[in-house]
């Protein structure tokens, strides 16, 4: 979210600008300013958010100081050499318009939001996303591997436990995830519809219109099938093994990727970028593929019940979630009140030890497969207990110990690095 901020402070401060020739600095850190306009940003900000009810004194005191405190952090990375490459920088703010392409739809939304192009977007974000990157990165160097001791973390428990609350309810479950395989001929058959598109085109038909057409890809369909200027890791390998083969204004036969059949134009090279255009053909799961899946699920259901295997086994063996099945299925502890909506609905009614019959689940846009669900625990609402809750506490007792040792190293940071507030 800090890089969406950073998008949304670029059209701010153009604002503020047109309604403010003259703006003020509001502090100095090293050979970094802050401006009035940016502090007005943040607080603006936090109030848009509902996270503060009112634009006061206090309120602008505590974000000023959190500002200053980034800047005598960056100072400091600045001073331990700390670096990030270009290429990094690039690919985190691809990542960023990619994410908001999804979440508006098509990259001319976020132009027309916005009120510049990707490309001025990117330049204008890419200065602050650095020195964000170092920051995080010094950050991570200093505390990321800090922990609170077994001795830390009972302090921690006897010190705070009256202020800890209830322990809300919560479950431990696992799942074993199968992804409807599309059928040899439903594939042949949208890699036909993707070959009878470039062979249009290779006869004349216009390009662009087919792609705004047909194209299945929300973020370039209505340009035409652009996608701008985008250096080497950015795309599939697939896409990227057949685009970089090209020379400009050539054709790759019919390319399948993950996410389906893409028909490839290479407008232009500079170096390592590629200027691309595509269309895409996405490829869909049939009824009989899901009910494939289901059948597939209700069997291993069938056989865990009957106690000829353990769900961890069958999870390691058949579940096509390649983040769990290697550790048995485990998705991990989670409050009740916390949870996601899908595994709220399954596992509200189960028992400790029952197994869900199989359910749909949409993962992405677009993508979705069929799931069992094991609760494996469930522990009721209680009061804190340091042996229950351990591991809870521990990460409490974690962040507790980061934020007394950040407070004392920030102080140091203030002792050698200059900083002055000017308002």
């Amino acid at each position: 979210m800090k890089y969406f901020f950073a998008i949304a402070f670029i059209v701010c401060a153009q604002l503020l600008q047109a309604q403010e020739t003259i703006d003020k600095v509001a502090a100095i850190i090293d050979n970094e300013i802050i401006m009035k306009s940016e502090l007005d940003f943040q607080v603006n900000m936090l109030i848009a958010q509902r996270k503060a009810k009112a634009d006061t004194p206090e309120l602008r005191k505590a974000l000023l100081e959190n500002m200053i405190d980034e800047k005598l952090v960056y100072a400091q990375a600045l001073i331990d050499s700390i670096t990030v490459s270009e290429d990094e920088v690039s690919r985190q703010i691809d990542y960023q318009i990619n994410v908001l392409t999804q979440q508006y739809g098509s990259k001319e939304k976020i132009e027309q939001i916005y009120g510049m192009s990707i490309e001025k977007i990117k330049r204008e974000l890419r200065e602050n996303a650095k020195k964000d990157m170092l920051v995080q990165r010094v950050q991570e160097k200093k505390f990321g591997m800090l922990e609170a001791s077994r001795r830390e973390v009972e302090d921690f428990f006897y010190r705070f436990k009256d202020s800890l609350g209830v322990i809300p309810e919560k479950v431990k479950i696992s799942h074993i995830f199968k992804n409807p395989k599309t059928s040899v001929e439903l594939k042949r058959k949208y890699k036909m519809k993707a070959q009878a598109l470039l062979d249009s085109i290779k006869a004349g038909a216009d390009f662009a219109e087919l792609a705004r057409a047909n194209s299945e890809d929300p973020g370039s369909a209505a340009n035409g099938g652009d996608l701008g200027f985008v250096k080497r890791g950015v795309f599939f390998p697939e896409f990227e093994a057949a685009a970089y083969s090209l020379t400009a204004k050539q054709y790759a036969p019919v390319v399948e990727s993950p996410v389906g059949y893409h028909v490839i134009q290479l407008l232009e090279r500079r170096g390592e970028s590629i200027h691309t255009r595509h269309i895409l053909v996405k490829v869909k799961a049939d009824d009989e593929a899901d009910l494939n899946a289901i059948e597939v699920l209700n069997s291993i259901r069938d056989s865990i019940v009957k106690k000829q295997g353990t769900f961890a086994g069958f999870a390691k063996q058949y579940s096509d979630d390649e983040e769990t099945a290697a550790f048995g299925g485990v998705l991990g502890s989670f409050y009740m009140e916390q949870m996601d909506k899908n595994l709220l609905e399954i596992t509200a009614k189960m028992k400790e030890g029952d197994i869900s019959f199989p359910k749909r689940v949409d993962y992405t846009q677009g993508k979705y497969g069929y799931h069992i669900v094991w609760l494996e625990s469930r522990i009721q609402q209680h009061q804190p207990d340091l042996e229950i809750d351990f591991p809870d506490v521990k990460k409490l007792a974690d962040e507790y110990k980061k934020q007394r040792l950040y407070k004392k190293w920030m102080e140091e940071l203030k002792e050698k690095i200059f900083w002055e507030i000017k308002i």
